[in-house]
């Protein structure tokens, strides 16, 4: 596949995560910044700091001499599924920012559509998470996993323009919990059945705030998971890994994941195994602490794959079947909640 360089990217949306995008896209020499997309009159400040041209819809993006090459989709969640088909439709590669979408029937529109899409959660691309993963054969056979997102989003969060996140369709199972699931099928595989109780709510919006949860894996890993956006707590994966500039960097453990010959919290990356050959509570215990490489920011990272995935030379690290499969677990703790009872969660990939 021949495409000129550098490659013209749009991104369409410019709240919290846009202009993120943004910077990690005029820092690529593999890329330029060719426009913004944002009805919103606040965009204009964005554009003029950017240097780039402003549009009020894709449509006009499409229409005018600033067509990219591909996009960056950073909207509302309900909106994801409507403007990347959009964009393929007019001959523009995607990255859609996670969820792809609120639901896995709008999903699947999505995802049978010919032309490739890639989904941006972004973590696979983080440093913790790739070293995790190198590490967790050491661990021998993994058998437990243990997870926490449990942080307080201030009242402003949901002030206009995002009083979206305040509906059913937000909450922090869409909107956090759905990057905690990725990670969890990137490292371990596919999650098959939930369990999940509601959190009680202090807001009283339509969007829940948390939930206890139960996991099984295909390969039958079992997990848990404690998810609330509404407590005082130092434990979640901004605060542990300071990935979020905007979020104090903790150090706690957000992850515990358990094997038969050793055990791994992160991210501190402190790895506990038995001194000898014999496995037993009355042997100690022996604690090393691992390195954790430098490694550019995710963002810019997975700008990086987006160019090579476009130039065909790597397939997405996480497709929309990948990005549908997080969906379809989100969809099914809300319904776990909704019945009180387990839900299996089932991939129907030969529809794809």
């Amino acid at each position: 596949m021949s495409l000129k360089c550098p490659l013209r990217f749009a991104i369409v949306g410019t709240g919290l995560i846009g202009p993120r995008h943004a910077e990690a896209v005029v820092k690529n020499p593999d890329t330029d910044l060719a426009c913004i997309v944002d009805p919103n009159p606040a965009a204009e400040a964005v554009a003029q700091q950017l240097g780039c041209p402003l549009f009020a819809s894709v449509e006009k993006m499409l229409a005018s001499r600033y067509k990219p090459d591909a996009a960056l989709v950073c909207t509302p969640n309900h909106t994801h599924v409507t403007i990347s088909k959009e964009l393929i439709e007019g001959g523009v590669h995607v990255l859609c920012e996670k969820p792809i979408s609120v639901d896995a029937a709008s999903g699947r529109e999505l995802v049978i559509h010919p032309k490739q899409i890639l989904v941006g959660h972004h973590r696979r691309f983080n440093r913790y998470v790739v070293t995790t993963k190198r590490l967790l054969p050491s661990l021998g056979k993994i058998i437990a996993v243990n997870g926490l997102w449990t942080i307080n989003k201030p009242p402003q969060y949901f002030d206009p323009p995002t009083e979206w996140r305040r509906s059913a369709t937000a909450g922090p199972i869409f909107i956090n919990l759905i990057h905690e699931i990725d990670i969890l099928h990137y490292l371990i595989g596919p999650i098959v059945r939930v369990y999940a109780e509601q959190t009680e709510s202090q807001r009283n919006y339509a969007a829940e705030e948390g939930a206890a949860i139960t996991l099984r894996f295909a390969n039958g890993v079992v997990g848990t998971f404690v998810l609330s956006d509404a407590v005082v707590s130092p434990y979640s994966f901004e605060g542990g890994t300071g990935e979020n500039p905007t979020i104090p960097k903790t150090g706690e453990a957000f992850y515990k994941i358990f094997g038969s010959e050793g055990s791994l919290s992160v991210p501190d990356m402190t790895r506990w195994s038995y001194r000898g050959n014999e496995k037993s509570w009355n042997e100690h215990l022996t604690s090393e602490t691992l390195s954790v490489p430098d490694m550019k920011v995710p963002f810019e990272l997975q700008i990086d794959h987006f160019v090579r995935v476009i130039k065909g030379q790597e397939a997405p690290s996480c497709s929309g079947i990948e990005g549908l499969r997080a969906v379809l677990v989100c969809e099914a703790i809300r319904n776990s909640m909704r019945t009180g009872q387990p839900v299996d969660v089932v991939m129907e990939t030969s529809k794809f």
